[in-house]
């Protein structure tokens, strides 16, 4: 709590689905040592996102989608809310929104305490998707049944899952009184099945909320500001693209309340601005061709910000003056190359620091800013380096990989241990190449990272490729080129960037290429194996979507449009619809209990590639989610076989030479 008298507490967490917990809080006093448990005679493990109110006084929580109240020292509870039926979520988010717009918790306090502003979500009318658990409840992963066990059945959960052209959750905010009382909705214009409430929070003030509106197309993003008495609403900003717009993460006021800190692509690069509480032009604060990345912390002269202006593959910090005036400085040091990560304090003179790169774990550092001097060390990992050591080829290599039409990729390779250039080695590739994640960045990734290690010390090249369309901070053309058709421009990238490789490092062996992925890699693993057959002859494609029908609104109509609107741009995207070009060794992976990519899509997949003839090999794992690390075992599984796959169809290790 604000002052540190009182600690919040949560323990018990139970998964609602793939990232939402709900659990139990309780709230001790730090002077008296005084434990109480929140939420009543609520059933264990019900509540949500417990948040003390800004005296610390009082908590605020959502228990079976409604919004409670309850005073630490009396202990008396207060309902906010009460749902007219079950398809109400108040205080948090439904499925689609939680997952792709990451709200979560979904209510926030005035800062003078009186009221509560809250989304509400009404997810009737969304059709509901069904996930059966043939092993035992919601990810519960049985490997056996008691005995005497009699009549064993599957459990089934429902959850309103809105797919591209589908019916959406209506959302509303409204704010009601801590104390209990009507809430008043806002009046935001617009269908609220066709629109979205990105982001909500109090305008700097007890009195007005500043809110993202979205459209369904999500190419026009408007702030509102409302006034929490009478609802009323008036736009002070719209940010539009003709492809997508992102929403801003975090809305925040600087210059005394007179302007929201916004980040915008309207000039081709992703730059902040000011944007006037009355409206007008914003005021550019970065300048140059370069993307901001994050916004990490501001005071009253500086905006301090991740950039990396000549390479697209690191992080680094940097800060401009809010006045716009001046050039970008660089804080982090010349030789921190690699990936800067930072926690600043809330005056700026402090931070945390993590340096990592592609090679070597993070090490964590305090330092003093603006000139980033170190303080302390915090954490250096040194059993884990000293652990690496023995596993690690040798340097990874960072290049460029040029294409077509000048555009060049951003690439990375890891050489087997003797590397011998006049040989000639089989070749792995990790994929992505969608625009949630970009795999060619110069910083630790931990296990993943270990696994190519292992597989390059067996005798294979591993590599990866950014195409256009991933979202690396290469300005708006290159995150955007792919809009309405996701999946056609990255196979042919891919591919481009392969046979370059293969023509200018002539100790890849052209016979022998893999590629792998999950998700979104995944997906691009079944569009290189089918688009692109005489190049990729193994592939192991972990949780795809090989029907981009099939994934969910708002990511899928974000980077497609509507299917309605865009009937051939969805066709030409879907891997399943090349399915006939087959002709490798392909290994499909997936969890049955996947509440993100469904199973279903997989399965249609099976039955097109059944219908066609086309052999292939499947692993399924019971009642596991996307993430694929439910139960024991699990996780090393998944790479085993993915490893295993690979080493029998791709024979590991150099041929020919001397």
């Amino acid at each position: 709590s604000q002052g540190s008298s009182r600690l919040l507490i949560f323990t018990n967490a139970v998964r609602v689905w793939r990232l939402k917990t709900r659990g139990d809080y309780w709230v001790l006093d730090l002077k008296s040592g005084k434990l109480q448990k929140l939420g009543g005679d609520a059933e264990p493990s019900t509540l949500m996102f417990a948040t003390f109110s800004p005296d610390g006084t009082r908590v605020a929580y959502v228990h079976d989608k409604d919004l409670f109240v309850q005073d630490v020292e009396a202990g008396k509870i207060t309902r906010l809310t009460t749902r007219e039926s079950d398809s109400i979520i108040n205080g948090t988010s439904d499925w689609v929104n939680e997952e792709e717009l990451f709200i979560r918790n979904g209510f926030k306090w005035s800062p003078d305490g009186k009221s509560i502003a809250y989304w509400q979500f009404d997810t009737s009318g969304v059709k509901d998707f069904p996930l059966m658990y043939n092993t035992g409840g919601q990810h519960d992963v049985l490997t056996h049944i008691p005995y005497p066990e009699y009549g064993v059945y599957p459990t089934i959960q429902h959850i309103p899952y809105p797919q591209p052209g589908t019916t959406n959750s209506a959302v509303r905010v409204g704010v009601v009184s801590a104390q209990g009382g009507p809430t008043r909705w806002m009046k935001v214009p617009g269908d609220p099945r066709n629109t979205y409430i990105a982001r909500m929070d109090w305008a700097d003030n007890s009195s007005e909320l500043v809110l993202e509106h979205l459209n369904r197309l999500q190419n026009t993003n408007d702030v509102l500001l409302a006034n929490a008495e009478t609802g009323d609403v008036r736009k002070i900003f719209s940010d539009q693209d003709k492809a997508w717009v992102d929403f801003v993460p975090e809305l925040r006021w600087i210059d005394e309340g007179k302007n929201l800190l916004w980040l915008s692509e309207r000039d081709g690069w992703r730059h902040a601005y000011a944007i006037p509480r009355n409206g007008g032009e914003p005021r550019l604060i970065t300048h140059g061709n370069f993307d901001v990345v994050t916004i990490e912390q501001v005071d009253s002269e500086w905006l301090y910000y991740i950039a990396s202006p000549e390479n697209a593959t690191e992080r680094y910090l940097y800060r401009s003056r809010l006045d716009g005036t001046g050039n970008p400085e660089r804080l982090t040091p010349k030789d921190r190359e690699g990936t800067n990560g930072y926690q600043i304090s809330p005056d700026c003179h402090w931070a945390i620091h993590t340096y990592s790169t592609f090679d070597s774990p993070p090490v964590t550092y305090l330092v003093s800013l603006p000139e980033h001097k170190v303080e302390r060390v915090l954490e250096t990992n040194s059993a884990l380096r000293k652990n690496i050591d023995g596993i690690r080829p040798g340097p990874t290599e960072f290049f460029r990989v040029p294409v077509h039409d000048g555009v060049a990729l951003d690439a990375w390779m890891i050489k087997p241990r003797n590397f011998d250039p006049a040989k000639k080695y089989p070749l792995l590739i990790y994929v992505y190449g969608e625009p949630a994640d970009q795999t060619v960045m110069n910083e630790w990734r931990s296990k993943l990272t270990l696994f190519h290690f292992a597989l390059a010390d067996a005798g294979y090249l591993v590599a990866s490729v950014d195409n256009r369309g991933t979202p690396a901070p290469r300005g708006r053309d290159w995150r955007k080129v792919v809009y309405g058709a996701v999946g056609v421009l990255s196979s042919k990238e891919q591919a481009s960037a392969l046979t370059e490789l293969e023509k200018t490092r002539p100790y890849i062996d052209a016979s022998r290429v893999a590629v792998w992925g999950k998700s979104g890699g995944g997906t691009n693993t079944l569009n290189l194996m089918f688009r692109h057959p005489e190049l990729y002859k193994v592939g192991m494609s972990v949780a795809p979507v090989p029907d981009q029908r099939l994934y969910d609104t708002i990511y899928q109509e974000r980077y497609m449009g509507l299917p309605q609107d865009n009937v051939k741009g969805y066709e030409e995207s879907s891997a399943i619809n090349f399915a006939g070009g087959l002709q490798g060794h392909l290994l499909i992976m997936h969890g049955s209990g996947d509440d993100n990519v469904h199973y279903q899509g997989t399965e249609l997949l099976l039955n097109r590639l059944i219908e066609l003839g086309k052999q292939f090999d499947f692993m399924e794992y019971p009642n596991r989610t996307h993430s694929l690390i439910e139960g024991k075992g699990t996780d090393y599984h998944v790479h085993a076989t993915v490893a295993r796959y690979l080493m029998e169809h791709l024979q590991p290790g150099p041929r020919g030479g001397n």
